[in-house]
């Protein structure tokens, strides 16, 4: 991936020095030159075609804020509720991410979400373990988290 971005930069480059223009806007278009002929080029390539992983990393990031903001709204419904009808609980997580950085990254996003945080890892590292503020459905919760970030990190690193 970051020889295809050398390349696409080499490109541009390039390009600026072909038309003797030397500004910015010039620079964007030998990039978006470059884009095309790499993704023309792109089975001839060792590695898939890097806007891929560009965009799954912006989905994940929009995935994210839309849970955050999701489990805000859970959240200030909890504590403004007259009734404390909460059902906390803690669910281990089996995961399907094989580094350690992805597994970091999934139990640092589950922390950052309001109402659940990531409290420890079984032995092997394939298991998170989850308090849950309010959990109805233990494998709801857990169908939640694989169909969710695990999904989007996956799309990210492999």
């Amino acid at each position: 991936m970051a020889f295809q971005i050398l390349l696409n930069i080499g490109i541009a480059l390039i390009w600026m020095l072909l038309k003797n223009n030397f500004t910015g806007i010039e620079f964007f278009y030998g990039y978006l030159v470059g884009l095309l002929l790499l993704f023309v080029l792109r089975r001839f390539l060792v590695y898939d075609f890097y806007l891929r992983r560009v965009y799954a990393f912006i989905k994940l990031i929009v995935l994210f804020v839309y849970k955050l903001i999701l489990s805000n709204i859970d959240v200030i419904k909890i504590v403004l509720s007259p009734k404390m009808d909460i059902q906390p609980g803690i669910i281990a997580v089996p995961t399907e991410l094989e580094t350690e950085w992805e597994i970091t990254l999934l139990a640092t996003l589950i922390s950052l979400t309001p109402g659940t945080l990531s409290m420890n890892f079984s032995e092997d590292g394939k298991t998170i373990f989850i308090h849950f503020i309010h959990v109805t459905d233990k494998e709801e919760a857990i169908k939640e988290i694989h169909d969710s970030f695990q999904k989007a990190i996956m799309e990210v690193t492999q």
